[in-house]
């Protein structure tokens, strides 16, 4: 038998390191970026009812003007009468118009159309003064939620829904790198505490 410290020391529980007794750390789920809303870009913008469309026919001033997509979708142009332009880009448009009026009127007619002014979109939930406001060109989710007041306090300022062309709402990061559309419906929800 050894000294009396020696048997104290060998019966004493050996200490366990704090990390040993923890669990592993979860790793996060990563999952992939949702798929990108449709027309996220005013390049490939499609017309709606509401949006104001400056029409140019070269060498026809009578046929000229600034015309709005009416509720059915469609714009009334002089000699022509109705053509179809919600669903179509600003080209489509113009290839239709100057279609339509080489069917009797014009020969070679050369159309230009751009839009004047764009419908509105619309952000409702979370904000502080939700409702229609007018689209700028450039504009982003932040940009959007700005023009609505802000976020309130129980916003959930990571994530918005988004609805675009009649297409179920989709949800996309609350940040300048979400484009904002005309039309675009935008959904704030609240965050959970």
């Amino acid at each position: 038998s050894g000294p009396p410290a020696a048997i104290a020391q060998q019966s004493q529980p050996q200490a366990v390191p704090l990390a040993a007794t923890m669990p592993a750390p979860q790793r996060p789920q990563i999952s992939a970026p949702p798929p990108p809303l449709p027309a996220a870009t005013v390049a490939g913008y499609r017309l709606g009812t509401g949006d104001k469309i400056r029409v140019i026919v070269y060498g026809e001033e009578d046929l000229s003007g600034e015309f709005e997509v009416d509720g059915s979708g469609y714009i009334r142009l002089p000699l022509v009468g109705q053509v179809t332009a919600a669903g179509r880009t600003v080209r489509e448009f113009e290839n239709d118009v100057a279609a339509k009026l080489s069917e009797g009127y014009l020969k070679s007619p050369r159309v230009s159309a751009e839009v004047t002014n764009y419908r509105p979109f619309f952000i409702l939930g979370e904000v502080n003064k939700p409702g229609e406001y007018p689209f700028v060109n450039g504009m982003n989710v932040v940009t959007a939620v700005a023009l609505a007041g802000g976020f309130t306090y129980r916003a959930d300022e990571d994530d918005v829904y988004i609805r675009r062309g009649g297409r179920p709402e989709q949800e996309v990061p609350a940040d300048e790198r979400t484009p904002v559309l005309p039309g675009d419906i935008i959904r704030v929800t609240e965050r959970f505490f």
